[in-house]
């Protein structure tokens, strides 16, 4: 798996040192928060997955996959500066780092979400190795998951929530779309591009992705209780802290586990129809809900 991370890592990251701009001129500040925000150390789960996905359905383009994983790595990078700054979470770590806000200033950290998010577009907009109508579904679907159908709505519900006791459902549902949406687009984004995937495959992939991304919030939660700051990267308990419901503090931790354990199960059933082109789905999943950071 860390050599599978390292080869998708390495070529998201090559794509991602050429699109980003370079550090200079009269927003050099603005391009510098960028590139610290996307080269921090991140695992690159949702590019992998993109690749794992295209894999799936046996007909990857690289070039293609390569400039929709760095779109999605894009998408996700804005939104965790978006989500640390003194308006929503108020975090001053990320992945054991000061926040984009923090290393830089506010201005400048909304200047370079805002940025990212654009960017990302541009990506798919300028794809030249795909149908037009295929580069227009790509943009179509980053839309939706990542907007006010996914993970924007998401966050929305989180900071609404705050303080307040959400019952089981209302956290999937809020999780659905902060977290599951922007793994379900990494993945279908993926079938997609290569052009070549059918309705059945695709249904199964977002299952798949459902499954998987739910797991990994749960993972989440558990390793906001169970491991430290050094190993998180980040504040740990600041869920807690913050007064936020979270599937620990909902089911209990050892219920949290089970629940974990069912979804990973389920998102392997719904892989068995790709057999060994999916090995590399399997493995993502496997990390996602063994990591301990």
């Amino acid at each position: 798996m860390k050599d599978y991370l390292y080869q998708c890592t390495t070529q998201v990251d090559a794509h991602l040192e050429s699109a980003l701009p370079a550090v200079q001129g009269p927003a050099e500040q603005l391009f510098a928060a960028m590139r610290y925000s996307v080269f921090n150390g991140g695992k690159r789960i949702r590019p992998a997955l993109c690749f794992a996905a295209a894999s799936a359905i046996g007909k990857s383009n690289t070039v293609t996959t390569v400039a929709v994983a760095a779109a999605l790595e894009m998408i996700h990078a804005y939104s965790l500066i978006h989500d640390d700054l003194p308006a929503m979470d108020d975090d001053d770590l990320r992945r054991g780092k000061p926040t984009c806000h923090i290393q830089f200033d506010e201005a400048t950290a909304i200047l370079a979400g805002d940025a990212l998010q654009s960017l990302a577009f541009q990506q798919l907009s300028e794809l030249r190795e795909v149908s037009a109508d295929t580069a227009l579904q790509l943009v179509s679907m980053l839309s939706r998951h990542s907007g006010c159908s996914g993970m924007v709505t998401g966050q929305a519900i989180d900071l609404a929530a705050t303080g307040k006791r959400l019952d089981l459902d209302e956290l999937k549902n809020m999780h659905a779309h902060k977290t599951g949406a922007l793994i379900e687009a990494s993945v279908l984004m993926g079938a997609v591009a290569t052009e070549a995937g059918t309705e059945m495959q695709l249904e199964a992939l977002s299952e798949f992705s459902r499954a998987i991304g739910l797991a990994f919030q749960i993972q989440d939660d558990i390793l906001d209780v169970e491991s430290s700051t050094e190993q998180l990267g980040k504040q740990q308990g600041s869920d807690i802290t913050n007064g936020k419901s979270t599937y620990t503090s909902i089911l209990g931790l050892q219920q949290a586990r089970s629940q974990a354990a069912e979804l990973y199960q389920h998102s392997l059933d719904c892989l068995e129809p790709f057999a060994e082109r999916a090995q590399a789905l399997r493995s993502i999943a496997n990390f996602i809900i063994n990591r301990a950071y």
